[in-house]
């Protein structure tokens, strides 16, 4: 029963890279049908119709719209492309798409390649086996793709398949949003609203337009394929369920930024080319902390073009990995008492001139705007906490948040000592002087200064303020960025406008714009600076602080979901016109379906490891083993030492004992849990009996991976997966 070893990194081959690469700007978005490539393709008048419709956000007239289409299936033929999709984002997290050829049939064997603007502009996928949360019952299929114009079409290669994937929001025949994108987009306008809305009350008259903008920094493993598709657990549920601990973790602490092995580079070299086709600006590359763990990060975008893009650099890592005959793992937490993997969402708002509005600027006037929108969003996460911490709540993410390594699921906001100090000193009526020569000041005698960057960065802070942005470091790393990032939009939204009026009343009594503000803004930090904390988030005398300060902390994925029916939600979203009520809750009992899908999906990969793989393994050694002390005592009599020997045999079959039983334990949970028909009482359920008992299962296969004759163990540990690739 020898177990098969994978082939050692270093005897494999994987893709040759070209001696010399061209320059990335020679082929940076090639593969897109960007606004650069519509220049030239589209006459001048259509091009200009489509951009006056991007920045407008209106539909094309359908003349236009057959214009655009032709010239994208001629570019997209001469890119070898012979099928299109709709690209679409459905609640399951994921992307979908189906494909359609370009030919139309002309007569008995006779084609042509045609594409029409009522093609580009809506498709009619089945929409039946999408989760909708309730929305529609699953015989009305129906349900619509409609084009996104702000995100561009781009190539897919797959083998030797080539796709136009044109991104698209998806929504049901009563017009609800069936989709990620949706929410989106419709946050993106309300916030885009609501900010321009308090800079034209400071006096700005030149600014057209706000957006929201997000670089989300891309954490994820890499394994040997071999080792990958030995773990039934990882192949289904992207964890491994059991697995003992390696003897070297991570604690000499010579995986992070360390140099990068000549595999897993050449795997990145190839990942960043397919995405700088695709016109996606991936900037940064480097090990993380965990072995086998990397990130990506890119630079800003514009919220919904960095959320599609990110959807895409996930399936770009999964694809090009398989390439080199590795596994790319996007789970949260794949190893336990190994760093699990996050999504930093590094979150800000900039005006149609390119301007950061979280950027403390170079004049007194850039100062007061700053510290509006500074304000709003410490404002905004002291008010919805609960909600944010709803909008990464998976099962998945449960194993990463609040274990010593992430973010607890206590939201905070960590500023630094100098912007504290500044926001106190607002508070107080109290000023400071100047003592960082780059500090700008603020031109009014009773503040102190902002300066840009000004203090060390706060790692186990969940929400954190890093200069010109906020670095929402809770988003689980599998995650869409989507939904989280439409709360933060939804919530800032709230918290500017609220602003505003209260700045109007301020000024209608009397008194300059800065005394107003400046009155309104100390008011306020009265009432959200419990939600401001500088120190280490991880330890217990935080969370024991923050409840005495009444912030909320929902440890699990049940409790968390339940802020999205909250009435502050409802009203919310629906004031803003982001997700109706009805909208909102169906992805409220999307996320507990999902929640208990996972879990259960898990329990039937544990529950097969045990009876298939760890208990006959476990048996055979205890077979072996009760030989050898048997032929041992026959040859050297009743003398014979065998003390240590019959102490490891009665301990393996004490551990087959405890497998066994608490395997049947978790089934008669399960069974327990098929019983409730509330969705939410039976997540709670698996939460805190299944879960529990799931990890004291674990530790028995864990400590029995340990005795067990490493030649019999059938599954691939974890020292082999996070050392050899």
């Amino acid at each position: 029963m020898k177990k098969t070893r994978p082939i050692i990194a270093c005897e494999r081959t994987y893709p040759v890279v070209k001696e010399k690469d061209a320059p990335v700007s020679t082929y940076y978005g090639e593969d897109t049908f960007n606004i650069n490539i519509m220049k030239v393709k589209l006459p001048g008048a259509t091009y200009r119709k489509i951009i006056d419709a991007i920045h407008e956000d209106t539909l094309l007239d359908i003349e236009t719209a057959n214009i655009v289409a032709h010239a994208m299936k001629e570019w997209a033929i001469e890119k070898g492309a012979t099928h299109f999709a709709h690209w679409f984002q459905p609640m399951t997290g994921m992307t979908a798409e189906k494909h359609d050829a370009f030919i139309d049939v002309t007569g008995v064997s006779a084609v042509i390649e045609r594409f029409s603007g009522k093609q580009l502009v809506q498709s009619e996928p089945d929409a039946s086996s999408f989760p909708s949360g309730g929305i529609r019952a699953t015989f009305e299929a129906r349900g619509y793709t409609a084009w996104d114009m702000s995100s561009p079409a781009f190539i897919r290669r797959n083998g030797i398949s080539t796709t136009l994937c044109i991104p698209t929001a998806f929504f049901s025949y009563t017009g609800e949003a069936l989709d990620k994108k949706t929410p989106l987009l419709r946050s993106n306008r309300a916030v885009g609203k609501s900010a321009l809305n308090i800079m034209k009350l400071l006096g700005s008259k030149d600014i057209l337009g706000v957006y929201a903008t997000l670089g989300p920094e891309q954490e994820y493993f890499l394994i040997d394929a071999d080792y990958f598709y030995k773990r039934p657990d990882l192949v289904l549920g992207g964890r491994a369920v059991v697995g003992a601990p390696p003897a070297k973790g991570q604690e000499l602490e010579d995986q992070y930024f360390g140099s990068i092995k000549e595999r897993i580079s050449s795997y990145m070299h190839d990942m960043e080319e397919e995405l700088f086709k695709l016109g996606i600006p991936a900037k940064t590359r480097h090990n993380e902390v965990a072995p086998s763990q990397f990130e990506l990060a890119p630079v800003f975008e514009e919220a919904n073009l960095a959320s599609d893009h990110n959807q895409i650099v996930m399936d770009t890592m999964i694809s090009v990995a398989k390439k080199h005959k590795l596994a790319c793992l996007l789970h949260e937490k794949p190893f336990a008492g190994i760093n699990g993997s996050g999504k930093h969402l590094n979150w800000s708002l900039s005006d149609n001139k390119g301007n950061n509005l979280l950027n403390p600027g170079k004049t007194p006037q850039d100062n007061i705007q700053f510290l509006i929108f500074l304000i709003a969003a410490i404002r905004a996460v002291y008010r919805h906490g609960d909600l944010l911490r709803a909008s990464v709540a998976t099962y998945a993410n449960d194993h990463r948040l609040g274990t010593g390594e992430a973010p607890p699921t206590i939201i905070s906001v960590f500023l630094g000592a100098q912007l504290t100090k500044i926001l106190a000193d607002i508070e107080s009526g109290k000023a400071t002087k100047a003592t960082d020569s780059e500090i700008i000041d603020l031109g009014i005698s009773s503040l102190p200064v902002v300066s840009k960057d000004s203090t060390d960065r706060n790692r186990t802070s969940p929400f954190a303020f890093t200069g010109t942005k906020f670095e929402f470091r809770a988003v689980g790393s599998s995650q869409s960025v989507s939904f989280p990032a439409t709360v933060l939009n939804a919530i800032v939204a709230e918290s500017l406008d609220d602003l505003a009026e209260k700045i109007r009343d301020a000024l209608a009594k009397g008194g300059s714009l800065n005394q107003c503000v400046l009155a309104v803004l100390k008011k306020e930090l009265k009432e959200i600076k419990p939600v401001l904390f500088n120190g280490d988030n991880y330890t217990a005398e935080w969370e024991r602080e923050a409840a005495r300060r009444g912030l909320p902390n929902n440890k699990t994925t049940p409790e968390a979901l339940k802020a999205l029916i909250a009435k502050k939600s409802l009203t919310l979203f629906e004031r803003y016109r982001v997700l109706s009520n009805v909208e909102l809750k169906s992805r409220y009992l999307i996320h507990i379906e999902r929640y208990i899908k996972d879990l259960e999906i898990e329990v039937k990969c544990l529950h097969g490891i045990c009876q298939t793989q760890i208990i006959p393994a476990a048996t055979v050694y205890q077979t072996r083993l009760a030989e050898a002390i048997s032929k041992t005592r026959e040859a050297l009599g009743n003398k014979a030492e065998l003390a240590a020997q019959r102490e490891i045999l009665g301990r393996i079959v004490e551990l087959i004992g405890k497998i066994h039983g608490t395997r049947k334990e978790i089934l008669a949970e399960m069974e327990k849990a098929a019983a409730i028909r509330d969705e939410q009482k039976k997540a709670e359920f698996l939460s805190v009996k299944v879960k529990t008992t799931m990890q004291a299962l674990r530790s028995h296969v864990d400590e029995l991976e340990v005795l067990v004759d490493d030649e019999l163990w059938p599954l691939p540990k974890f020292w082999e997966m996070l050392f050899i690739c």
